[in-house]
Order: structure tokens, then C-alpha cells, then sequence
């Protein structure tokens, strides 16, 4: 398994600064965490409809016995 020395980092950190430019990391980074926080509350809301689904199909079956 490959890992990153500090070295290595500040390097790949370097290249990305001069590519992208200091102004826009931050609006990157914000972008990033918005999709981040959208991703988790949609599968945070997937689970949710995922268990209302599974009572549901428990009290079917209940009912039917």
C-alpha cells in the first residue's frame, strides 16, 4: 500500500494551488462540503424511508395473519 510522505503532500498541495489559484480552494472547499452534507442527510433520509417501508411491510404481514 502506498502512502503520501509530508513531502510528497506538499507537493500535490503546491500544484494544486498554482492550477486552481488561492481564490478559488475556498469556494471549492465550500462546494465540497455542501455535497458532502447533502450526501449524508440523502442517505440519512434513505434509511429513514427504508425502516417506515419494513414496519410497514411487517404490519401487512401481521395483518394477514
Amino acid at each position: 500500500m502506498m502512502g503520501l510522505s509530508p513531502t510528497q503532500l506538499l507537493i500535490v498541495i503546491v500544484i494544486i494551488l498554482l492550477l486552481f489559484g488561492a481564490k478559488r480552494l475556498p469556494e471549492m472547499g465550500r462546494g465540497l462540503g455542501r455535497s458532502l452534507r447533502e450526501f449524508r442527510s440523502g442517505l440519512s433520509d434513505g434509511e429513514a424511508s427504508d425502516e417506515q417501508d419494513a414496519e410497514a411491510a411487517i404490519g401487512a404481514e401481521s395483518e394477514r395473519v
